[in-house]
């Protein structure tokens, strides 16, 4: 069990290399991966499953603790990154398909790695638990309500169908894994720790079934979708750190909303995309899970770095 924890605690930390290794695999090699399509959704719902084993009743006290800074979280939440995925398909003209996979990564709530940079960035990790909680438990209404609001001008967008997807496999794994944690808590404190695994080997399939499903279509617009990507996320953070500082939040909440606003459900959004869409259309959430497990780390690192001198300037 030890080494399952040390594999586990090593892929999570190398996360970022494995999406881009097997990526690249599942570009030159793509008829290795395309069988793994039809399994997305499971994937993701393993994912789920396992985030839901991890939420505890203390996640929820902190909303009750701190009520107005959650609902603003979940707020900007739904507000910044889809407003943003918008502009970005409108203001660069971008072509049906791609735009609708840019707006649905922007509609997603944020995943479980928003928690993990925000702890190693030394915000209020508490709070952002919270808001990822909150923000997941409506993806099943918000999400598919967003994504028919604002993407229904490029591609008929069907919500009800959407709602059943993200019920499916985002709201029932995590309830499941929820009840399983309450049933059996001693297991769960012991598999726990090797989640972090299985959560990298289901996305790392994600993305490689998505690669293998789209190449020519990678060939040809890769370097924009990249582009978006990354131009997406780095305004998501500024945008959620601008908002907390709007209202006032200490500098630790700021770094929190930074990230959780910044930090999508990639996994969702290539789901989705898969099963309502087309393969192209997954490709800007299969370049998000590789992205932002990049600019997280790099974010997270410098809020630690200057927390620490200020520690250091403090203790002098």
């Amino acid at each position: 069990m030890n080494m399952f924890v040390k594999v586990s605690q090593f892929a999570g930390k190398t996360f970022a290399i494995w999406v881009l290794l097997f990526a690249a695999f599942a570009f030159f090699l793509p008829a290795q991966f395309t069988w793994i399509a039809p399994y997305i959704s499971i994937l993701l719902g393993v994912i789920m499953f396992g985030m839901g084993m991890t939420i505890s009743g203390e996640d929820f006290k902190e909303v009750g603790r701190h009520p107005v800074k959650v609902i603003i979280g979940v707020l900007a939440q739904f507000i910044v990154m889809p407003s943003l995925a918008f502009a970005l398909a409108k203001g660069l003209r971008l072509e049906p398909e791609i735009a609708i996979g840019v707006i649905l990564v922007g509609c997603c709530p944020g995943g479980t790695a928003s928690n993990v940079m925000t702890f190693l960035a030394k915000g209020n990790t508490a709070l952002s638990v919270a808001i990822t909680s909150v923000s997941t438990l409506l993806a099943p209404i918000l999400t598919p309500a967003l994504i028919y609001l604002l993407a229904s001008e490029w591609l008929e967008v069907s919500a009800s169908a959407m709602f059943i997807s993200v019920v499916q496999v985002v709201l029932l794994p995590i309830i499941l894994g929820f009840i399983v944690q309450r049933f059996f808590k001693k297991q769960v404190q012991k598999s726990v720790e090797i989640l972090p695994l299985i959560s990298v080997i289901a996305i790392v399939l994600i993305v490689a079934a998505v690669v293998s499903n789209s190449k020519e279509k990678i060939v040809e617009s890769g370097l924009l979708i990249f582009g978006i990507v990354i131009l997406h996320n780095g305004l998501g953070y500024l945008l959620g750190y601008l908002a907390g500082k709007l209202f006032k939040m200490p500098y630790e909440d700021r770094k929190a909303m930074a990230i959780e606003v910044g930090m999508q459900n990639s996994g969702l959004g290539a789901a989705l995309a898969a099963a309502h869409f087309s393969p192209l259309a997954a490709v800007p959430s299969a370049i998000f899970s590789f992205w932002h497990n990049i600019s997280g780390p790099l974010l997270a690192t410098y809020w630690a770095r200057k927390a620490d001198r200020k520690a250091e300037r403090k203790a002098a």
